[in-house]
């Protein structure tokens, strides 16, 4: 059972710590809120279900819908929030959230970045391309996983911007909802953070 956790930074942002008495955390952004994407979205679910116990997980939903960059800053906070509460934190994020996971990473101060990054069906095009070019500027290490058969976002900029970076890239036989395959999503995901953590 999840603990609700109210994020600080003054907008209004709610979320879930799964296995909060873990000294490890990923947070993990949802797909696009205007499209119903929040935190009980079933691949940060899965992902958060394959971390516990060893790796708590905080799953949040985006304040009021501010075209990409107050969520940006959502995920900026939630970040800060777990690296006050843990001693390791990790980022995660689906589809819109993995651009927002993305530009967060490279946003934030040096010595604030996440340890880790993983990203899933990440979409190039969504920040006028400003994924790939936040690619380059994060200093961690990344995991970026995505459908073979995705048809939904442009997501071969970022994969092939983090291949030429020397970063770890999962393909899997899906699309971009990836159904069916949360389980292996997760597994993947799970493995990534529990390595580098």
């Amino acid at each position: 059972m999840g603990h609700p956790v109210y994020v600080p930074g003054g907008r209004e942002v709610v979320g879930t710590l799964d296995s909060p008495d873990a000294d490890r955390a990923v947070v993990a952004c949802p797909p696009h809120p205007r499209y119903g994407g929040n935190r009980s979205d079933q691949r940060l679910r899965a992902v958060s279900d394959a971390l516990a116990p060893e790796i708590a997980c905080l799953r949040f939903d985006y304040g009021k819908w501010d075209e990409g960059r107050g969520e940006r800053t959502d995920a900026e906070n939630a970040l800060a929030w777990a690296r006050r509460e843990f001693d390791a934190v990790g980022l995660f994020g689906y589809s819109f959230g993995a651009d927002v996971a993305l530009r967060a990473a490279a946003a934030v101060a040096d010595g604030d970045e996440p340890a880790a990054l993983s990203v899933l069906a990440p979409p190039a095009e969504l920040s006028d391309g400003a994924a790939v070019e936040a690619i380059s500027a994060i200093d961690c290490p990344v995991q970026v996983v995505y459908g073979e058969r995705d048809e939904t976002v442009e997501w071969r900029p970022v994969v092939e911007r983090a291949r030429e970076l020397g970063h770890a890239v999962e393909s899997l036989p899906a699309d971009h909802h990836v159904i069916g395959q949360a389980d292996r999503v997760a597994e993947v995901v799970s493995q990534f953070f529990s390595e580098r953590l």
